[in-house]
Protein backbone atom coordinates (compact mmCIF):
# COMPACT_ATOMS: atom_id res chain seq x y z
CA UNK A 1 0.00 0.00 0.00
CA UNK A 2 1.24 3.53 -0.72
CA UNK A 3 0.01 6.55 1.11
CA UNK A 4 0.70 9.74 -0.84
CA UNK A 5 0.72 13.11 0.84
CA UNK A 6 2.09 16.47 -0.34
CA UNK A 7 4.70 14.96 -2.64
CA UNK A 8 5.85 12.15 -0.36
CA UNK A 9 5.08 8.45 -0.70
CA UNK A 10 5.25 6.06 2.23
CA UNK A 11 5.28 2.33 1.47
CA UNK A 12 2.82 0.37 3.57
CA UNK A 13 2.24 -2.76 1.52
CA UNK A 14 1.20 -3.84 -1.97
CA UNK A 15 -1.74 -1.66 -2.99
CA UNK A 16 -2.51 2.07 -2.92
CA UNK A 17 -4.88 3.37 -0.34
CA UNK A 18 -5.16 7.07 0.18
CA UNK A 19 -3.72 10.42 -0.81
CA UNK A 20 -4.31 13.64 1.04
CA UNK A 21 -3.02 17.17 0.90
CA UNK A 22 -3.43 19.55 3.80
CA UNK A 23 -5.66 22.49 3.06
CA UNK A 24 -6.93 21.07 -0.23
CA UNK A 25 -10.57 21.98 -0.76
CA UNK A 26 -11.29 19.93 -3.85
CA UNK A 27 -10.48 16.27 -4.16
CA UNK A 28 -10.62 13.52 -6.71
CA UNK A 29 -11.35 9.88 -5.95
CA UNK A 30 -9.37 7.35 -7.98
CA UNK A 31 -11.09 3.98 -7.85
CA UNK A 32 -9.86 0.77 -9.39
CA UNK A 33 -11.37 -2.69 -9.53
CA UNK A 34 -8.21 -4.51 -8.46
CA UNK A 35 -4.89 -3.70 -6.79
CA UNK A 36 -3.20 -4.95 -9.97
CA UNK A 37 -4.75 -1.94 -11.78
CA UNK A 38 -2.53 0.49 -9.82
CA UNK A 39 0.26 0.48 -12.42
CA UNK A 40 -2.26 1.69 -14.99
CA UNK A 41 -4.02 4.21 -12.73
CA UNK A 42 -0.91 5.67 -11.12
CA UNK A 43 -0.47 8.42 -13.79
CA UNK A 44 -3.82 9.91 -12.70
CA UNK A 45 -2.59 10.25 -9.12
CA UNK A 46 0.79 11.57 -10.25
CA UNK A 47 -0.59 14.32 -12.47
CA UNK A 48 -3.11 15.36 -9.82
CA UNK A 49 -0.33 15.56 -7.25
CA UNK A 50 1.77 17.63 -9.67
CA UNK A 51 -1.16 20.04 -10.00
CA UNK A 52 -1.70 20.23 -6.24
CA UNK A 53 -5.00 18.36 -6.27
CA UNK A 54 -5.55 15.87 -3.46
CA UNK A 55 -6.71 12.40 -4.39
CA UNK A 56 -8.14 9.47 -2.51
CA UNK A 57 -6.98 6.21 -4.12
CA UNK A 58 -9.04 3.10 -3.40
CA UNK A 59 -9.38 -0.49 -4.57
CA UNK A 60 -13.14 -0.96 -4.92
CA UNK A 61 -14.74 -3.52 -7.18
CA UNK A 62 -18.30 -3.17 -8.42
CA UNK A 63 -18.48 -6.98 -8.48
CA UNK A 64 -16.31 -8.23 -5.61
CA UNK A 65 -16.89 -5.45 -3.04
CA UNK A 66 -20.34 -4.06 -3.83
CA UNK A 67 -21.14 -2.98 -0.25
CA UNK A 68 -17.79 -1.16 0.06
CA UNK A 69 -18.39 0.46 -3.31
CA UNK A 70 -21.90 1.67 -2.47
CA UNK A 71 -20.84 2.99 0.94
CA UNK A 72 -17.90 4.92 -0.50
CA UNK A 73 -19.63 6.37 -3.56
CA UNK A 74 -22.85 7.42 -1.82
CA UNK A 75 -20.81 9.34 0.80
CA UNK A 76 -18.13 10.65 -1.58
CA UNK A 77 -19.58 14.12 -2.11
CA UNK A 78 -20.20 14.62 1.61
CA UNK A 79 -16.60 13.55 2.20
CA UNK A 80 -15.20 16.26 -0.07
CA UNK A 81 -14.91 14.38 -3.35
CA UNK A 82 -15.71 16.50 -6.43
CA UNK A 83 -14.81 14.13 -9.30
CA UNK A 84 -14.44 10.35 -9.46
CA UNK A 85 -12.03 8.54 -11.77
CA UNK A 86 -12.86 4.84 -12.11
CA UNK A 87 -10.53 2.37 -13.80
CA UNK A 88 -11.50 -1.20 -14.56
CA UNK A 89 -10.79 -3.91 -17.09
CA UNK A 90 -12.81 -6.73 -18.58
CA UNK A 91 -16.53 -6.08 -18.18
CA UNK A 92 -15.52 -2.72 -16.62
CA UNK A 93 -18.72 -1.98 -14.74
CA UNK A 94 -17.02 0.16 -12.09
CA UNK A 95 -17.45 3.54 -13.80
CA UNK A 96 -21.05 2.89 -14.83
CA UNK A 97 -22.18 1.55 -11.47
CA UNK A 98 -20.39 4.47 -9.81
CA UNK A 99 -22.15 6.99 -12.06
CA UNK A 100 -25.50 5.39 -11.24
CA UNK A 101 -24.92 6.04 -7.52
CA UNK A 102 -23.81 9.69 -7.61
CA UNK A 103 -24.36 13.02 -9.32
CA UNK A 104 -20.61 13.69 -9.29
CA UNK A 105 -18.77 13.61 -12.63
CA UNK A 106 -17.37 10.12 -13.26
CA UNK A 107 -14.45 9.60 -15.62
CA UNK A 108 -13.88 6.04 -16.81
CA UNK A 109 -10.48 4.59 -17.66
CA UNK A 110 -10.61 1.25 -19.52
CA UNK A 111 -7.79 -1.02 -18.37
CA UNK A 112 -5.98 -3.47 -20.62
CA UNK A 113 -6.32 -6.55 -18.43
CA UNK A 114 -7.91 -9.13 -20.68
CA UNK A 115 -7.12 -11.07 -23.85
CA UNK A 116 -9.07 -8.38 -25.73
CA UNK A 117 -6.38 -5.81 -24.79
CA UNK A 118 -8.83 -3.38 -23.18
CA UNK A 119 -11.28 -3.17 -26.07
CA UNK A 120 -13.91 -4.95 -23.96
CA UNK A 121 -13.34 -2.46 -21.13
CA UNK A 122 -13.51 0.48 -23.53
CA UNK A 123 -16.83 -0.67 -24.97
CA UNK A 124 -18.28 -1.43 -21.53
CA UNK A 125 -17.25 2.00 -20.24
CA UNK A 126 -18.35 4.08 -23.22
CA UNK A 127 -21.70 2.32 -23.83
CA UNK A 128 -23.67 3.66 -20.87
CA UNK A 129 -27.43 3.93 -21.26
CA UNK A 130 -28.85 7.39 -21.86
CA UNK A 131 -29.20 9.25 -18.57
CA UNK A 132 -26.15 7.80 -16.78
CA UNK A 133 -23.13 9.48 -18.38
CA UNK A 134 -19.53 8.39 -17.92
CA UNK A 135 -16.76 10.44 -19.48
CA UNK A 136 -14.60 7.78 -21.10
CA UNK A 137 -10.87 8.19 -21.67
CA UNK A 138 -8.34 6.16 -23.65
CA UNK A 139 -7.34 2.64 -22.70
CA UNK A 140 -4.50 2.34 -20.20
CA UNK A 141 -1.94 4.70 -18.67
CA UNK A 142 -2.51 7.50 -21.20
CA UNK A 143 -6.21 7.41 -20.40
CA UNK A 144 -5.43 7.53 -16.67
CA UNK A 145 -3.16 10.55 -17.08
CA UNK A 146 -5.77 12.32 -19.20
CA UNK A 147 -8.45 11.45 -16.63
CA UNK A 148 -6.37 13.23 -13.99
CA UNK A 149 -5.95 16.24 -16.28
CA UNK A 150 -9.66 16.29 -17.13
CA UNK A 151 -10.58 16.06 -13.43
CA UNK A 152 -8.27 19.01 -12.78
CA UNK A 153 -9.88 20.96 -15.64
CA UNK A 154 -13.31 20.34 -14.09
CA UNK A 155 -12.05 21.62 -10.73
CA UNK A 156 -10.25 24.55 -12.39
CA UNK A 157 -13.57 26.07 -13.42
CA UNK A 158 -14.07 27.18 -9.80
CA UNK A 159 -10.62 26.85 -8.23
CA UNK A 160 -8.12 29.52 -9.31
CA UNK A 161 -5.15 27.62 -7.82
CA UNK A 162 -5.93 24.51 -9.85
CA UNK A 163 -6.53 26.65 -12.93
CA UNK A 164 -3.10 28.30 -12.53
CA UNK A 165 -1.40 24.93 -11.95
CA UNK A 166 -3.07 23.50 -15.06
CA UNK A 167 -1.99 26.52 -17.12
CA UNK A 168 1.63 26.08 -15.90
CA UNK A 169 1.46 22.36 -16.75
CA UNK A 170 0.37 23.17 -20.30
CA UNK A 171 3.05 25.84 -20.67
CA UNK A 172 5.76 23.37 -19.56
CA UNK A 173 4.36 20.76 -21.92
CA UNK A 174 4.43 23.21 -24.84
CA UNK A 175 7.95 24.34 -23.99
CA UNK A 176 9.16 20.73 -23.97
CA UNK A 177 8.24 20.23 -27.65
CA UNK A 178 11.14 21.09 -29.97
CA UNK A 179 10.59 23.27 -33.04
CA UNK A 180 12.71 20.87 -35.08
CA UNK A 181 13.67 17.24 -34.62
Amino acid sequence: MAIRSAGRTRKTGAAPRRSARRGAQRRVAILMGSASDWDTMKPAAEVLEELGVASDVRVISAHRTPARHRAYVTKAEANGIDVIIAGAGGAAHLAGVTAALTLLPVLGVPIDSSPLQGLDALLATVQMPGGIPVGTLAIGRVGAKNAGLLAAAILARRDPAVRAALARFRERQTASIPVRP
